[in-house]
């Protein structure tokens, strides 16, 4: 199997299982994943691609496995063998692509003669895949998960009505790791802080941050204290008078969803933004 590089949305990455064109019998609207080429021999039956969902891989513990729910983009292929080809077995697909993510090292996270699961992990970045084979090597179902927070998606009004019916409105503000660096994809979200004030010149507003519980309970506060600080910095950048805000970082102090879960922890990662 021939590795290869290719820039995919999250990192450059990419596995060439073979040089084999696209072929003609290919569903339509179908066509390879950016990542990965196709086994030789085989067509596309169907494609499926959401901008966020979620989908659970099997990672090894002891001598059985556990489900881990992974959310990020979502990519789903179902490869059949066309007629007339050369044969190959389940276990045969399942090597390649465990070898494959070996050589760009990736890990292969559990692994039987018919299905491989793996991920991919580099720079808090992360691609987990999910290949289950069928019929003894007829055909396979690819499943890809390039994690990534969603996008929160919130307008001016819609926070400036919660403010006045619940006098706080909740924010997924995604950051670098451990870091108080607004992620590009969060921009938005704060632009619409701004509208928002600028459309309401008597309004105040405390900016709090939350964090899950990893780490520690000092090192949590100190991080939330600094990515409220970054929030209210980013928004004096806009024109709104710094006597208008206040930053606060409750760090772990105050979680509203259970952070025994991923879920959960996502949850708690938030920026509050409270009418004073």
């Amino acid at each position: 199997m021939k590795n290869n590089l290719r820039t995919t949305g999250f990192f450059a990455v990419a596995f060439m299982l073979s040089l084999t064109a696209v072929s003609a019998q290919d569903a339509k609207g179908c066509k390879d994943h950016p990542m990965f080429s196709r086994m030789p021999g085989f067509q596309i039956d169907r494609c499926d691609t959401k901008d966020f969902d979620k989908y659970e891989f099997k990672v090894a513990e002891d001598d059985w496995y556990k489900w881990i729910e992974v959310e990020g983009s979502y990519a789903h292929f179902t490869y059949t063998r066309k007629e007339d080809t050369r044969a190959v077995s389940g276990l045969q697909i399942v090597r390649n692509f465990s070898a494959a993510m070996k050589k760009i090292g990736g890990k292969t996270e559990y692994q039987t003669e018919s299905e491989v699961n793996l991920s991919h992990k580099k720079d808090g970045n992360e691609v987990w895949v999910r290949v289950e084979t069928w019929n003894d090597g007829d055909g396979y179902d690819l499943h890809i998960i390039e994690k990534k927070a969603m996008t929160q998606e919130v307008a001016a009004n819609e926070m400036l009505e919660a403010l006045n019916t619940q006098g706080f409105v909740a924010l997924y503000i995604n950051f670098d790791i451990n870091k108080a660096t607004i992620k590009p994809e969060s921009q938005a979200i704060v632009d619409q802080i701004a509208v928002m004030l600028k459309e309401s010149p008597g309004l105040r507003v405390s900016i709090e941050g939350h964090t899950d519980n990893t780490g520690t309970p000092a090192g949590n506060k100190t991080l939330s204290k600094q990515r409220a600080d970054a929030v209210v910095a980013a928004l004096v950048a806009q024109g709104i008078a710094a006597g208008r805000l206040s930053a606060v970082g409750w760090g772990q102090d105050h979680p509203v969803a259970d952070n025994r879960t991923e879920e959960g922890k996502a949850k708690n990662r938030r920026v509050e933004i409270v009418k004073k």
